[in-house]
């Protein structure tokens, strides 16, 4: 012990009643009233353990029947999150909030001399004036900390300011999805503070994303690159030629190359991976992908070829991906990507994609929008390389092929048709390769079936 004093700090018990309004998710609060603390201010239902007798749940249930009326079964109480406080005057103590879902009565003002309103509000949407302590536990909460330290300093105000936010967030053991520490610092200098952060990442381990709501409004998505080459990638593009998409792509508000991270503006929609529309709402969207495309390909001026199409990588990705191979792939294989000599000069590049499929499309039935995300693999190259991970969604649908071309403004060249056969056979090793190294069978699945069509397609 190196202090003078040991601490004795109380123990407050707060309850977090939640309900599901038309809008989202609800919170019980009531307003403070008379010569009590914070008067006039907002606070969740709460109070002190009677004794050394009462344990927490106990006090919880029996505050919440005495201040709300409402009868709590000490089996529906979930622990949320504790908070250690300490406010501007400075005494310190412990709060423990606790979820509940599930109660019997309908909550109401039962003492009338301490507090003078009782209400519903949006979880997202929390009113003002606020005890700066009991909003610091809602949005340890809403960011789904189980623990955080809340230490005012002397002259900060009782009710919640975002400008002297004391909340310190500690982060829990073990947790796949949490937001490192140096991230969720860079995104806030960014954007401002985060109450609820939402791991969205694909199922890979490389690959993470989160969707950062703010406390005063506001969604952003916050993303860390697997390596040096996807970050360059995205934010070049992000600065360059994806503006000129306007709405239908996100925007860059920060970079930092150090820790490979990115905060981007959220766009709407939702992924076409796995969606179901009618066929003609199908080919609505075909002839948006078109026109999105054509959008892309034309946001910066086409520059000369570099060269030949790539295959220097071709031996290396199908040494991983010949135990998977049907009999008679690797030849296929070899004799397409010879045909490459063959073809003339390749055309002059434009900006791409490069990663130009379902699950980076977002359709907005409501607005009939698509937006375009993810941004990674984005790079000068042929145009008709961004059609090859569409091609098998429309394989055996010309009519969605024909409202991609419509919206695209142009049907494919000889050349292009060529270029596009060799592109998607070298995407297709490429993605069994990698699929069977990183444990993804969807990439290994999706491969031999690209290769499958292909072969088909070619044969008499």
């Amino acid at each position: 012990m190196t202090g003078a004093r040991r601490h004795t700090e109380p123990l407050d018990v707060h309850l977090i009643a939640l309900r599901y309004g038309e809008t989202g998710p609800e919170v019980l609060l009531s307003r403070r009233a008379g010569d009590v603390y914070a008067a006039g201010c907002w606070h969740l239902v709460s109070g002190h353990l009677d004794g050394p007798w009462e344990d927490m749940i106990t006090a919880l249930v029996r505050e919440t029947r005495e201040e709300a009326g409402i009868v709590v079964d000490p089996a529906d109480v979930r622990a949320a999150v504790t908070v250690h406080h300490r406010s501007p005057a400075g005494g310190a103590r412990i709060g423990v909030f606790f979820e509940v879902k599930r109660w019997d009565g309908i909550p109401q003002v039962m003492e009338h001399q301490v507090c003078d309103a009782m209400e519903w509000f949006a979880l997202d949407n929390l009113p003002e004036p606020m005890v700066a302590y009991c909003r610091a536990g809602l949005d340890a909460y809403r960011a789904g900390a189980r623990m955080a330290v809340h230490f005012q300093k002397p002259g900060d105000p009782i009710a919640y300011e975002p400008a002297v936010d004391r909340l310190v967030l500690v982060p829990g053991p073990g947790n796949p999805g949490a937001v490192p520490p140096e991230v969720r610092a860079f995104a806030e200098q960014a954007v401002g503070r985060i109450t609820d952060w939402t791991d969205v990442s694909w199922a890979r381990a490389e690959s993470r994303v989160w969707k950062a709501d703010g406390a005063e409004g506001g969604t952003w998505y916050v993303k860390i690159h697997q390596n040096d080459r996807f970050h360059r990638r995205e934010v070049t593009a992000l600065r360059g030629w994806v503006p000129g998409l306007g709405p239908a792509a996100p925007r860059l508000v920060a970079a930092d190359p150090t820790q490979r991270a990115v905060v981007l503006t959220a766009v709407g929609g939702r992924s076409l991976h796995g969606a179901v529309h009618s066929p003609e709402q199908q080919r609505l969207v075909f002839h948006h992908i078109g026109q999105l495309a054509a959008a892309i390909h034309t946001s910066a001026p086409s520059r000369p070829a570099a060269g030949p199409l790539p295959l220097e990588k071709l031996d290396r990705h199908l040494n991983a991906a010949r135990p998977h191979l049907a009999p008679g792939d690797e030849e296929f294989i070899r004799v397409t990507a010879k045909t490459a000599s063959t073809l003339p000069a390749a055309p002059d590049v434009v900006p791409t994609h490069g990663d130009f499929q379902p699950r980076n499309l977002r359709w907005d039935t409501a607005t009939g929008s698509l937006y375009v995300i993810d941004f990674e693999r984005a790079e000068w190259g042929l145009a008709v390389r961004d059609f090859v991970r569409l091609s098998d969604t429309w394989h055996g649908r010309p009519d969605l092929l024909q409202a991609v071309m419509d919206g695209y403004g142009r049907p494919f060249t000889p050349e292009e048709e060529a270029q596009l056969t060799i592109l998607s056979v070298l995407d297709s090793v490429s993605g069994i390769s990698y699929g069977a190294a990183h444990g993804d069978p969807e990439l290994v699945e999706r491969g031999l079936r690209a290769l499958a069509r292909l072969r088909a397609a070619q044969r008499p």
